[in-house]
């Protein structure tokens, strides 16, 4: 009973939750890159979602002073900061997605990228055997056209 767990010491009924807030980091040191540009991600959809929903609730009304002024940028106002809320939650807090974005970065890191020099290569090669293909069938469909006009079955 002396030795207690530092979670059972402040109170909390599972460890490793002691002391957590809804919106404080989990594992904040690691994944950082992942789960920044995710926010980024998600944080412009959100933008361009709020902003979208601002544009169709301008056509509300005319002229009716408050209720205007509150739905057409008090609603965007509010689906921003809940959305923003629960996306920070998602991608900071919540432990199964942190955790997934946590590994993920990790997996890139040892993933083995092909040089620029590489990548240059394989795309004239890609580039230059889709223009072959396209020649080559053209001469097909060239081909076939005369003959079947030659043998009246196209009428050109």
């Amino acid at each position: 009973m002396a030795e207690m767990d530092a979670s059972e010491a402040r109170g909390s009924s599972q460890p490793g939750r002691a002391g957590r807030g809804t919106f404080e980091r989990y594992k904040p040191e690691q994944g950082t890159k992942t789960r920044n540009g995710t926010a980024m991600g998600l944080g412009v959809l959100l933008a361009w979602g709020v902003w979208s929903l601002h544009d169709e609730l301008s056509s509300f009304g005319s002229g009716q002073g408050g209720a205007e002024l509150l739905v057409t940028k008090g609603i965007p106002i509010v689906v921003a900061v809940v959305c923003g809320a629960v996306l920070w939650w998602i991608v900071y807090s919540h432990r199964k997605t942190s955790d997934f974005m946590i590994a993920t970065e990790g997996e890139m890191k040892k993933v083995s990228w092909s040089t620029r020099r590489e990548v240059i290569g394989s795309t004239k090669v890609v580039v230059l055997f889709t223009f072959l293909l396209a020649v080559l069938l053209f001469v097909v469909d060239f081909t076939f056209k005369t003959m079947f006009t030659l043998i009246n079955v196209l009428k050109t």
